[in-house]
């Protein structure tokens, strides 16, 4: 076979002719919805110590945080931008409401984790909103967490002070 390729074109040829695996591989990122039997999406975003538990469903917009409205749970306007961000990257905003719950670590951490949650949701209500998310980094968990304290340490790294005497 090696032999029988002497030019480009014959290349070209060759790889042109085993195009069938290609076909199968675009078949394969076609993904399909999923939703439950109410119509909505669910999702776990987390970040730092938060776990959220996001449900989304066609809607007007609202957001529903523990209960309570995202301008009541969340009253900084930054936090409440970061819980945006993935409708407006989509181009979907106002179009879903969310309910989520949250547990653990504090409210920026709490707001990464309802919006890594609502991202992915989002990606599974309508995969073709995937590219942009992934695009924009929203579907990506962030890893970072606090580094456990050691013994013989007064933190994580931080010595005890020295005494010569």
């Amino acid at each position: 076979m090696a032999e029988d390729i002497k030019t480009l074109d014959d290349l070209k040829e060759a790889v042109g002719s085993a195009g069938a695996p290609a076909e199968t591989v675009v078949e394969a990122a076609n993904r399909e919805p999923v939703r439950d039997a109410l119509g909505r999406s669910y999702a776990t975003g987390k970040r730092k110590d938060a776990v959220a538990r996001v449900w989304i469903k066609p809607g007007s917009g609202k957001v529903t945080v523990n209960g309570r409205e995202m301008d009541a749970y969340f009253a900084r306007p930054v936090l409440q931008m970061i819980l945006r961000q993935p409708f407006q990257v989509a181009g979907v905003d106002g179009q879903f409401d969310v309910m989520a719950t949250v547990k653990g670590g504090g409210l920026s951490g709490q707001a990464g984790a309802v919006k890594h949650g609502i991202s992915k949701a989002l990606q599974l209500y309508d995969p073709s909103l995937r590219a942009a998310l992934k695009a924009a980094g929203f579907l990506t968990r962030d890893s970072r967490v606090v580094e456990r304290k050691k013994f013989g340490k007064a933190k994580a790294r931080k010595s005890f002070q020295f005494s010569k005497r």
